[in-house]
């Protein structure tokens, strides 16, 4: 059998894991999640040993959660924490209290687990899988919905709540000691939190405003790599966590107007690497305890979703105001263990908080949780149905109000900015050109709205409308094409700068909005004022142009037809 002695081989073995067994999982309607897990246990010692050591695995698979930790940091804009301050720190703090609480409480009392031992445990465990989570919220399109909302504040706590629990698990194994080296230690740690934070207020953008000025795709990842492996790695040379380096890195660049272009670099390197913590961790489940001790893996298991889930459900019911199908989806979606808990045991076993035994039997239980959950969907799926509408007498449930997406920052898209904002409505203006950004807008994000990765990490499917009012028209046409492809049903407004461009987007679905044409129309009506025609005369001769200009282009709408230029249409003519 092939072992892992070739990286290329490694690789190649990997990855056909992954392409069968993900889809595979997928299809049963399990998630992807569950599939890497399946690859990992596959591949790994404990089945076909593919791969014989999977230590070789585990630190390039950190970069996995590194990645998801500097994606978790640019969500946490001042303005976001706000707007989910109540979910975030209210019911997010209280679900991992509670479920700390008695998981650690359980294992104390009942298991005569060490106070160490019980407290990295309970709050180990009370942690929920986020890209578990937050996918199978996303493939059934409740993402927007209340207890989608819920469910992303109550992770995105978790997620928070992991940084200090790993920075802690050194010290609850009393292996950390500063006494005989001095203070060195913890000024190591100050001064790498100062370089980092002094480098992501004051370099971080000069330094993306150079790199973006060449136009180059390519050097935009290789400064989103930077910015994440450079803080991680900076962290790590002072004795703190890479994780906590890149969580602090996205902080520093949740308000950046670069935030969504590093978004969209970082997301699929984050997916591939993310994929590839699971199937570490898939290698490094020992299937001889569970022939060897059925009952307390499967115990364990059951336990902790048994816990978790009830406890969840109460939280949606009575915190948050959810109906029983919501709540219920919240309680199932969350009530398996999380890829955090891996880390913080993994920590835990190195600094001997946590005996081997109890490592492994805890690291089965959690991806055996992942698995159940899925199935445990699928057998309340009739109790999973949403609500039936609002009876026309009763008000339904209002959504949180979406916002509008600007892409691109021309002189069209700029005056619709400041007029929308006027009106105080909420703004995400996209633009690509680093000219663009120098005005400095807070709304103004850098990113080509013609790439999907972009639009997703502007979370364009949530918005209620979109309005393409770029100066180039060949990029607005691209925008427009990718929106059609990615969200048919959203409303997208489009500049048209002659009649085969308001043709094409009506062949899309667009509503199209020619650049000079009415400021031309003006200009016309004060002509014919000065030249003679009264007030009436020019307002009516205006009125009839514009129906016969709407006629004439809806005829070659229908005819399919393109004028040759952009000369007199049809309407024109008539």
């Amino acid at each position: 059998m092939p072992h892992d002695g070739s990286l290329l081989q490694a690789t190649v073995v990997f990855l056909l894991a992954v392409v069968v067994l993900v889809p595979l999982a997928q299809r049963l309607k399990l998630g992807a999640v569950p599939g890497y897990l399946f690859a990992g246990i596959l591949i790994g010692p404990a089945l076909l040993g593919l791969i014989d050591n999977p230590d070789n695995v585990a630190r390039l698979s950190e970069m996995g959660v590194v990645m998801l930790l500097f994606v978790i940091g640019l969500e946490l804009s001042p303005r976001r924490l706000w707007t989910l301050r109540r979910a975030l720190f209210g019911i997010g703090s209280l679900q991992v209290g509670l479920t700390a609480l008695v998981l650690g409480g359980l294992a104390w009392l009942l298991f005569d687990q060490a106070p160490a031992s019980a407290t990295v445990l309970g709050l180990g465990l009370a942690l929920s899988s986020t890209a578990f989570g937050l996918q199978v919220l996303a493939e059934r399109k409740e993402l927007g919905k209340a207890h989608g909302r819920l469910a992303v504040a109550i992770l995105l706590f978790q997620d928070i709540a992991a940084i200090p629990l790993i920075a802690v698990v050194p010290l609850l194994g009393g292996s950390v000691s500063t006494a005989d080296e001095g203070a060195w230690p913890v000024l190591a740690v100050v001064l790498g939190l100062a370089v980092v934070i002094v480098a992501g207020r004051y370099l971080l953008r000069p330094v993306f405003r150079w790199t973006v000025g060449c136009g180059l795709p390519e050097l935009s990842t290789a400064t989103a790599l930077l910015v994440v492996l450079g803080t991680a790695w900076v962290m790590e040379h002072v004795g703190v966590s890479m994780a906590l380096g890149a969580f602090l890195a996205g902080v520093l660049m949740a308000e950046s107007e670069f935030r969504h272009e590093l978004e969209s670099q970082i997301e699929p390197l984050k997916g591939l690497l993310l994929g590839l913590f699971f199937v570490g961790v898939g290698m490094a489940v020992d299937l001889r305890l569970l022939l060897g001790m059925p009952l307390q893996v499967l115990g364990l298991t059951l336990l902790l979703v048994g816990i978790k889930l009830p406890l969840l459900f109460g939280l949606g019911r009575l915190a948050a105001g959810l109906d029983r199908a919501q709540a219920l989806c919240l309680a199932v979606v969350l009530a398996s263990g999380g890829e955090f808990a891996f880390v913080v045991f993994k920590l835990a076993l190195q600094h001997q908080v946590l005996a081997q035994q109890l490592h492994d039997l805890l690291v089965l239980a959690i991806t055996l949780s992942m698995a159940v959950v899925p199935l445990v969907m699928m057998a309340l799926a009739r109790q999973l149905r949403p609500a039936p509408q609002a009876a026309p007498g009763q008000i339904p449930e209002v959504e949180e109000a979406a916002q509008v997406v600007i892409a691109g920052m021309g002189r069209l898209g700029r005056a619709i900015a400041r007029m929308l904002r006027a009106e105080g409505i909420r703004l995400v203006a996209l633009d690509a050109s680093p000219r663009t950004l120098a005005r400095g807008a807070a709304d103004l994000y850098y990113g080509d709205p013609s790439r999907s990765e972009v639009l997703r990490a502007a979370k364009v499917g949530e918005a209620a409308l979109v309005i393409v009012a770029g100066d180039d028209a060949q990029a607005n046409q691209k925008t427009v094409d990718v929106l059609a492809q990615l969200y048919p049903q959203l409303p997208v407004i489009a500049a048209a700068r002659d009649h085969r461009d308001v043709l094409r987007l009506l062949e899309l679905g667009v509503s199209p909005v020619r650049e000079t044409f009415h400021s031309s129309l003006e200009m016309a009506r004060r002509a014919l004022i000065v030249l003679g025609r009264s007030e009436a005369q020019a307002a009516a001769w205006l009125q009839g142009y514009q129906q016969q200009e709407r006629a004439g282009l809806l005829a070659q709408h229908r005819q399919g037809r393109l004028p040759d230029e952009d000369g007199p249409s049809a309407g024109d003519r008539q």
